[in-house]
């Protein structure tokens, strides 16, 4: 099986290693011994599990393409050949995170405030699945690297649907910011290089704080401290990893305890190493790119390895907008807002036993096809949406 990707121009820089959120001296060899602990009492619960990943903006040319391949091993070679991939994926809305991720989410094109101020003006998958089918609270989740995503994606839509059907909302990024902050202010920076210190520093920042204050929502106060323990263990791996100490990094790590303890029906995950293009570096765009591609990986790996998710769970993957093109007066990778096929061309993989079988699916589709193509798979129908649901993803 093979993906004819376009040939776009590839640039062939030395590798060097991602922004390091933190000094890499806060890592070491990681510790085994995850927390193993049973998903909580549920109360209706589908058969079907899901998940999504969306990591940001990336073209054609640095992925599925001859020159691109190469930045994404595990993507091209190990989940490809398993997956039913779509190749013409269209975002035709705003280009911006918040717009194109409600996109996603609502099955309608969002034109609504690009820093999430505004929340998605039609119901989202989370809302449609909660009400629907009766999903408690710990059923549905977002963690995100994102903060304008955080601040109303998972909160409820401007409908009638209401605050009751809302999901939980995890930004682990924000931890790290708010560790990084602290300890500077009161003279402590130097915990920050210290791997002995700098698991102290957020796991302070964690107890002293609400979770409205670090961007998070998590519904219930029972569920709200007992997140406490899954948190603390993810924080450990992260501190005692050799992986790149990113923000995207602690994000799979809290995605992973979460998963262990709740085992959630939906689970919405946004990556944005990838968006270090913004900072004009194309070495630290595409290394992004390469650390995006080794997450996935490992978390479709999990999932065949978790009693809970192994052989039931559809896993979709899908860029939120590709990036402006080479030549651009906006420099090309570093942003993402014009009207050409590499910022608006995308491509969705999905990953799954349930799937019909394997294929590239070279026709047309729409971001907008994604609710509720997920929301049939789900078992409920996204009755708002623009979209139409993918005969591919019915299983």
């Amino acid at each position: 099986m093979s993906c004819n990707g376009n040939k776009g121009a590839g640039v062939d820089l030395s590798k060097r290693s991602f922004l390091q959120v933190i000094s890499s001296s806060l890592v070491a060899k990681l510790v085994p011994g995850a927390l193993h602990a049973s998903p909580a009492a549920k109360g209706n619960r589908p058969d079907r599990r899901l998940i999504v990943v969306v990591p940001g903006g990336v073209r054609r040319q640095e992925t599925f393409s001859e020159t691109g391949k190469k930045n994404i091993p595990h993507l091209y070679q190990d989940l490809l050949p398993s997956s039913v991939f779509y190749a013409n994926v269209r975002n035709d809305g705003v280009t911006s995170h918040f717009n194109s991720i409600s996109s996603i989410v609502t099955g309608n094109w969002q034109r609504v405030d690009d820093w999430g101020v505004q929340p998605p003006t039609t119901p989202t998958l989370f809302e449609y699945a909660r009400k629907q089918l009766g999903l408690d609270p710990g059923e549905v989740w977002l963690i995100s690297s994102n903060k304008v995503v955080t601040e109303q994606i998972g909160a409820s839509s401007a409908t009638a649907y209401g605050p009751s059907y809302r999901a939980n909302v995890v930004f682990p990024k924000q931890l790290l910011v708010a560790a990084v902050e602290e300890a500077i202010g009161k003279g402590r920076q130097q915990n920050m290089v210290d791997r002995s210190k700098v698991q102290e520093e957020i796991e302070a920042v964690l107890r002293s704080s609400n979770y409205e204050g670090l961007g998070w929502n998590i519904i219930g106060e029972r569920q709200s401290g007992e997140m406490l323990a899954p948190v603390e263990n993810a924080i450990q791996q992260f501190v005692r990893s050799n992986a790149p100490a990113t923000g995207d990094q602690l994000t799979y790590f809290v995605t992973l305890e979460i998963m262990r303890k709740y085992a959630p029906s939906i689970l919405f995950v946004n990556f944005s190493d990838i968006e270090a293009a913004h900072f004009g570096s194309y070495s630290m765009h595409v290394a992004g790119i390469r650390n995006t591609d080794r997450l996935i990986y490992e978390l479709w790996q999990q999932t065949q390895l978790n009693d809970e998710y192994r052989g039931n769970t559809l896993m979709v993957i899908l860029p939120e907008f590709g990036r402006d093109p080479d030549g651009s007066n906006t420099n090309g990778f570093l942003n993402h807002r014009s009207n050409d096929d590499t910022c608006r061309r995308v491509w969705m993989m999905c990953l799954g036993q349930p799937l019909s079988r394997p294929q590239v699916i070279d026709r047309p589709v729409r971001q907008v096809d994604v609710c509720p193509s997920l929301a049939v798979w789900m078992g409920c129908r996204a009755t708002e949406s623009a979209g139409a649901a993918l005969a591919e993803l019915r299983g």
